[in-house]
C-alpha cells in the first residue's frame, strides 16, 4: 500500500503522477472517440438505426457505461453490437477500477493519518523522540498530568502499540526515520514546551541533538544519559537538562538503604498524584491576579499551609534565567512570573489551581 511521506522529492513525484494521469486520460479519450466513430460507421447506413451521429453515439455510450440503460438508443447492426459489447466490458472495468481506486485511496488516507503524516496543531506539548519502556513511563506521567504528547518513532510497529495504550487526543504519533529533521514539522516541534530525546544510546542522542539544534536552536531539550561523565558534553551541545538514569537510581537505592521512609516519600512526590489523596511536588506560576502577589515568601508559606494544606518548599525567580531558591530565608517577595514550588495532594492541587487561576506546570 503506498504511503505518502514528507520529503523534498514529493514535488517531483507529484509531477510524474500528473504526467501519468494525463497520458492515461489522453489515450483513453482517443480510444473512446475512435470507438464512437466506428459505431457510427456501422449504424448510420442502416434504415432502422437510432444512432446516426456523434451526439447519439456519445449519449448511448454514457448511458451504457453508467449502467443507466434508458433503452432509447441502441446498436442494431452486428458491428455496432460488437462495439456495444466492448463498451459493456469497459463499463465493468471502469467500475472495478473506480471502486478499487477509491478503496485504495481511503485505505491510504487512513494509514497516513495513523502514521501521523498529516501532522498536528498542538502547542505547549511535549515531543518524545524515540519510544521504549522508559519513554512509555514518561508518557504515562505526562498524560496523567493532563499534558499533550507527540511521539516520534522510527519503528512502525510502535504506532499500533501507542495508539492502543493512549487516546489520540492525548498522544499523537509520527512514524519517521529521524534522519530528516524537517519531518518534525508534523509534530509542530517549534511550538513544543520541551523535546525529550529518548534514543538508544548516548552517541545517537548527541548526534541527534547537534542536528536538531541547527534547525530549532531556541527549543528546550531534555535527555537521559547512560554515562554520567557525558553530562557536561550534552549541556555544551545545547541540552537544557541532562539527567543520568544510573545516578538517580543509585541515589534512590542508597536512600532506601539508610533512610527508607524518606526514599519512599521522595519516590512518591516526584511522580504525578494519581488520586486526590496522593502527594507530589508541584509548581504554579504567579499571574497578575494571584492573591499572594507582592507578599513575602514567609507569609505565603504559612497562608498556603493554613488555607490549602500545601507546603511551600521553594520559588523560581526570573523566568528567563530561572534562579531556584530552595525555601529561602529573608525578605523574598512574590513577583509576577515567579513559580511557587510546593508539596500538595490531588485535592489541594485543584484548590490552588482555582486560587492561582492557572494549572500546575511550567508555561512559556
Amino acid at each position: 500500500m503506498p504511503i505518502i511521506t514528507y520529503n523534498k522529492g514529493w514535488g517531483s513525484l507529484k509531477k510524474i503522477m500528473l504526467r501519468q494521469v494525463f497520458v492515461i486520460v489522453s489515450i483513453s479519450g482517443i480510444a473512446y472517440f475512435i470507438l464512437l466513430q466506428v459505431l457510427i460507421h456501422f449504424e448510420e447506413a442502416h434504415p432502422e438505426a437510432n444512432i446516426k451521429n456523434l451526439f447519439d453515439a456519445v449519449w448511448w455510450s454514457l448511458v451504457t457505461i453508467t449502467t443507466i440503460g434508458y433503452g432509447d438508443t441502441y446498436p442494431v447492426t452486428t458491428g455496432g453490437r460488437m462495439i456495444g459489447f466492448v463498451f459493456f466490458i469497459i463499463s465493468l472495468s471502469v467500475y472495478s477500477i473506480l471502486i478499487g481506486r477509491i478503496t485504495n485511496l481511503i485505505a491510504t488516507i487512513l494509514e497516513n493519518k495513523k502514521m501521523g503524516f498529516y501532522g498536528m496543531k498542538h502547542t505547549g506539548h511535549a515531543v518524545i523522540i524515540g519510544w521504549g519502556p522508559f519513554g512509555r513511563m514518561v508518557t504515562d506521567e505526562l498524560v496523567a498530568a493532563g499534558r499533550k504528547v507527540a511521539v516520534v518513532t522510527r519503528v512502525k510497529n510502535n504506532i499500533d502499540l501507542i495508539r492502543e495504550a493512549y487516546s489520540t487526543s492525548q498522544v499523537f504519533t509520527l512514524y519517521s526515520d529521524l534522519t530528516n529533521i524537517e519531518t518534525l514539522q508534523k509534530v509542530n516541534v517549534k511550538d513544543a514546551a520541551i523535546v525529550f530525546i529518548n534514543l538508544d544510546n548516548d552517541t545517537e542522542k548527541l548526534v541527534f541533538i547537534l542536528n536538531i539544534k541547527k534547525h530549532y536552536p531556541n527549543l528546550k531539550y531534555i535527555v537521559t544519559i547512560d554515562n554520567s561523565d557525558l553530562k557536561d558534553t550534552f549541556l555544551s551541545a545545547g541540552v537544557t537538562y541532562a539527567i543520568s538514569k544510573t545516578s538517580l537510581a543509585s541515589k534512590l537505592l542508597a536512600s532506601y538503604i539508610f533512610e527508607p521512609d524518606v526514599a519512599s516519600y521522595n519516590e512518591e512526590i516526584i511522580s504525578y498524584a494519581e488520586s486526590d489523596e496522593d502527594y507530589d511536588m508541584k509548581q504554579f506560576q504567579v499571574l497578575k491576579n494571584n492573591p499572594y502577589l507582592n507578599q513575602f515568601y514567609t507569609k505565603v508559606f504559612y497562608d498556603l499551609k493554613k488555607e490549602c494544606n500545601a507546603i511551600l518548599v521553594g520559588i523560581v525567580k526570573n523566568k528567563e534565567n530561572r534562579k531556584l531558591l530552595k525555601n529561602p530565608e529573608g525578605d523574598v517577595k512574590i513577583d509576577v512570573g515567579d513559580y511557587l514550588i510546593m508539596i500538595a495532594n490531588g485535592k489541594t492541587e485543584k484548590k490552588i489551581a482555582r486560587l492561582f487561576g492557572t494549572k500546575e506546570g511550567f508555561t512559556e
